[in-house]
């Protein structure tokens, strides 16, 4: 079975080469407080791949297509310049990469709109993976609402990073209340959300978001948060229809077995877990199938 990793991240050249420094120049100290550490073994939390090694991973790992997501930054300069850098990434290799594009209502309801537009205009497929609580503005704010009735409009998914209430804390850690979930999911009926990371167990604490049909849940980072046997707990409550195969490559998920990220081992826990061809394939294909 060839796979679809919905949930992998890639930066530019300058980025990977010099991330610590490009960070600080750029103003862009959260996700280099999240994505520069070192474990206490001095290792790195995760790699910092070219589209070449990102393609042989993905051959490594049976991974047909991989969905390259955005990232919730700081300023709406970066996320300009990181969409521009998918949208280049996806004409290269059309066959391979899909992207999401990613945004911050900073930038003004006009320029916010126009670079949905643009995403969707140029092939890009999504938006995301946004956090509204990481990136300094509330789920009432006018730019990020009209954001989101042109992404319905658009059919584009919104990927939304969701932190676990009860998770382990971590550097760079930010608060992410399910509530607001829920109600972005009622008040936005029209967009198909995707919570990364399990949607921090959100339907298994609220019942009530069994019934939100327009939204999925992806798998980004799963052996860093939970044990292996929420692949079979989390489908069983929720439905495999609803959930899809992220890995959040190139971070590394098993830091006492792999020197580096990988994607092989992430499939083999997904495949005992229970999780079939609708998890690993089947629902994306469906959800991303611009």
């Amino acid at each position: 079975m060839r796979i679809i990793d919905a949930h992998v991240h890639l930066y530019p050249p300058e980025v990977a080469a010099h991330p610590a420094a490009w960070a600080a120049a750029c103003g862009e100290a959260h996700w280099a407080t999240l994505c520069t550490r070192r474990r206490a073994d001095g290792r790195a939390v995760q790699g910092f791949p070219s589209v070449d090694e990102l393609l042989r991973e993905m051959d490594r790992a049976d991974v047909e297509r991989a969905v390259l997501l955005g990232w919730y930054w700081e300023r709406p300069e970066t996320c300009l310049w990181q969409n521009r850098f998918y949208a280049d990434c996806v004409h290269a290799h059309p066959d391979r990469l899909g992207a999401f594009a990613t945004l911050h209502p900073r930038a003004g309801h006009s320029a916010t709109l126009g670079e949905i537009n643009f995403a969707g205009d140029t092939g890009l497929i999504g938006l995301g993976e946004l956090s509204p609580h990481s990136q300094g503005y509330g789920i009432d704010d006018p730019v990020f609402r009209a954001a989101l009735t042109l992404a319905g409009e658009r059919k584009l998914p919104v990927n939304l990073h969701v932190t676990d209430p009860d998770g382990r804390k971590y550097p760079g850690r930010v608060e992410t209340p399910l509530a607001d979930f829920t109600r972005l999911a009622r008040e936005f009926p029209t967009v198909t959300f995707i919570l990364a990371h399990w949607g921090g167990l959100l339907p298994l604490r609220d019942t009530g978001a069994l019934g939100l049909t327009n939204v999925f849940y992806d798998t980004a980072a799963s052996p860093l948060l939970y044990d292996a046997g929420v692949w079979r707990r989390f489908i069983e409550a929720v439905g495999a229809e609803r959930v899809l195969f992220g890995s959040d490559y190139p971070l590394n998920l098993y830091p006492k077995l792999v020197a580096g990220p990988e994607m092989e081992l992430l499939v083999a826990e997904a495949e005992a877990g229970g999780a079939g061809e609708a998890v690993l394939r089947g629902n994306a294909t469906q959800l991303l199938k611009r």
